[in-house]
């Protein structure tokens, strides 16, 4: 009979693990940023002198935790990547945004939503009339700070800012 019993108990321990590991595979159980995208394009009023506009962005977020997580801020960081025609700054010049507006302000435990940012930048257009395209293009780096934690994803596309 101890002998029954023993199996029964390793019987008991076996499938109390199973069952455990069976819950925890398929959902992450981590808060994490699945893909980024931003405006594709900015068209430069005539005569704008470090005019201020919104690039929007969307970040697809997934919380796998068991708590509701806060969003705290958003910042971005925006490095030339490319020209075309005459620009004022340089590839591989930086930007840094701080101050986005943002919604939702916080994800429930276990959901996936789609964070809106209004990331606030400037652009600049002389006025002297052009025959070509000008344009700066930049990749748009975000940080996303949580109460659980800074999380970073790079913009899957590009922003560009086009001055003709």
């Amino acid at each position: 009979m101890g002998e029954v019993s023993r199996a029964a108990r390793v019987g008991l321990v076996l499938l109390l693990f199973a069952g455990a590991a069976g819950c925890a595979v398929g959902s992450p159980s981590t808060f994490a940023l699945s893909s980024a995208s931003v405006d594709n394009t900015y068209v430069c009023p005539a005569g704008a002198s470090n005019a201020p506009y919104n690039l929007h962005a969307t970040i697809g977020v997934r919380n796998g935790t068991t708590t509701s997580v806060t969003i705290k801020s958003v910042a971005a960081v925006l490095t030339l990547a490319a020209v075309k025609g005459s620009w004022l700054e340089k590839v591989g010049d930086k930007y840094e945004a701080t101050g986005a507006a943002f919604s939702p302000a916080s994800v429930g435990a276990g959901s996936s939503t789609s964070l809106q940012v209004a990331i606030p930048s400037a652009c600049t257009k002389g006025t002297i009339p052009s025959t070509a395209t000008s344009y700066g293009e930049y990749s748009v780096g975000l940080s996303v700070t949580t109460s659980s934690g800074t999380y970073k994803i790079k913009s899957e596309n590009r922003h560009r800012i086009v001055a003709d």
